[in-house]
């Protein structure tokens, strides 16, 4: 027998310390060679940490969302064999870099542990921990079994058990596992029809604020706290747009299903050039706008982990159904933990939808440095006076869409958003010149 002393790897130039997002084992557990130990999240990333031998874990190095130094203890492994009493290895660090990764069920993980590997034996007992690490407890015994035919993590079943919920009542959204998101979705509807299981109620949770949701908190609380918002909200006539939509939907073959935000964008796009102010970014501590040409329109995502926004680079050469791909492809990355580091950074400004949710109007956080930040809103129809081409008005039914923009006064004056929005809007209300040179 032997001991493994696994330091946390440099995992990137300028990094100096790391997260702890996610313990994928736990003192007594008995760990393979190349098996998951911890994920560990730098400024943009999350790292799997992959142990580079095979034995039983005797310390790790401290709970979900304590901060780790590059080079310090991470996990201390007895080995079946004799080796080193403290190596790096690093040769066996996972090189796959990714964000976090909705998939993996982060979000779960915060108040439960995943089931370790079975062991092929019974491990021996773990001595007691080392003076460094001896604040470190075990974690939280195995979750139940998995039901056979809903699949779902331990965290959501106990969460439905809770609040009542037969799971087996619940759609899931994608691939057939149930999320946190779908029971949240299953409560809202539900909510309108009074469904409440007799006897039940929602317990108390305290949950620890950690990974990329601690990242969102610290963002929009800088955000909020540094730049002096305002919001300005503007309805538009969106029935051409709408109309527009269905016939270029009806023809797109092969090409990807138009929703309303690739034409927003492209309209959002055709109208910088007139505003520069409001494609840019501001460092305060420099005291310097840079304005851009391009335009790498971030889009706000929300998923699993929390909320992403992926990057559209030089959006403004792109078409419709360009921009429509890269939207869909962007948003399946962010879902998915795949995308790339370049590809969640480097935005000029953002826009943010909540869907169907909508709301009438919002008052979007601006995603710093940018110095402004749009949010279109649920389309509604009612009736409206309109020409009935011979000089009067008729009443008819149209379909109406607010547009929000927050902005950093700054840099942005009420009047240059608002100027904005209305040559924004005109664009939208006669959304042909969408498909003109």
């Amino acid at each position: 027998m032997g001991k493994f002393t696994f330091r946390l790897p440099d995992i990137g130039e300028g990094i100096a310390e790391a997260e702890i997002v996610t313990w994928h084992v736990k003192v007594g557990d008995r760990i393979e060679e190349d098996g998951r130990v911890a994920d560990v999240m730098t400024d943009k990333a999350t790292v799997e940490m992959e142990s580079p031998v095979s034995g039983v874990v005797l310390e790790v190095a401290g709970e979900e969302g304590d901060m780790i130094a590059i080079g310090s203890p991470l996990v201390i492994i007895e080995t079946d064999g004799e080796i080193a009493e403290d190596a790096h290895g690093s040769p066996a660090v996972a090189e796959r870099i990714e964000m976090e990764n909705p998939a993996a069920d982060d979000a779960d993980r915060v108040n439960s542990t995943a089931p370790a590997a079975a062991p092929d034996a019974p491990p021996e007992p773990a001595p007691a921990p080392a003076p460094a690490l001896a604040q470190v407890a075990a974690r939280a015994s195995a979750p139940e079994a998995p039901h056979a035919k809903v699949l779902a993590s331990p965290a959501v079943r106990a969460r439905a058990k809770d609040l009542g919920v037969d799971l087996a009542q619940v759609k899931a959204a994608e691939d057939g596992r149930l999320r946190h998101a779908d029971l949240d979705a299953f409560l809202a509807y539900s909510a309108g029809s009074g469904y409440r299981a007799a006897g039940t109620r929602a317990k108390d949770e305290t949950i620890k604020v950690i990974g990329l949701r601690r990242r969102i908190a610290e963002n929009m609380a800088a955000s909020k706290r540094n730049i002096p918002h305002f919001s300005y909200v503007e309805e538009c006539d969106v029935t051409a747009l709408e109309e527009l939509r269905a016939q270029l939907n009806s023809a797109r073959g092969a090409k990807p299903k138009l929703t309303m935000l690739p034409l927003l964008n492209s309209a959002i796009c055709r109208t910088l050039p007139q505003f520069p102010m409001l494609n840019a970014r501001y460092d305060d501590e420099a005291g310097v706008v840079q304005r851009f040409g391009a335009v790498h329109l971030g889009m706000a995502a929300q998923t699993d982990a929390g909320l992403m926004v992926p990057v559209i680079r030089n959006a403004q050469d792109k078409n419709l159904w360009q921009l429509a791909a890269e939207i869909v492809r962007l948003a399946e990355a962010a879902r998915t933990g795949s995308a790339k580091s370049d590809e969640l950074s480097g935005s000029t400004l953002t826009v943010t939808s909540l869907g169907a949710l909508g709301g009438v109007a919002t008052t979007p956080v601006i995603n710093r440095p940018e110095v402004a930040i749009i949010g279109p809103n649920r389309i509604i129809e009612r009736p409206m006076f309109v020409p009935d081409g011979m000089g009067g008005e008729r009443i008819a039914k149209r379909k109406l869409m607010n547009i929000s923009i927050s902005c950093d006064h700054r840099v942005v004056d009420g009047w240059d958003a608002a100027s904005f929005v209305q040559a924004l809007k005109r664009l939208i209300e006669t959304p042909v010149l969408l498909l003109a040179d």
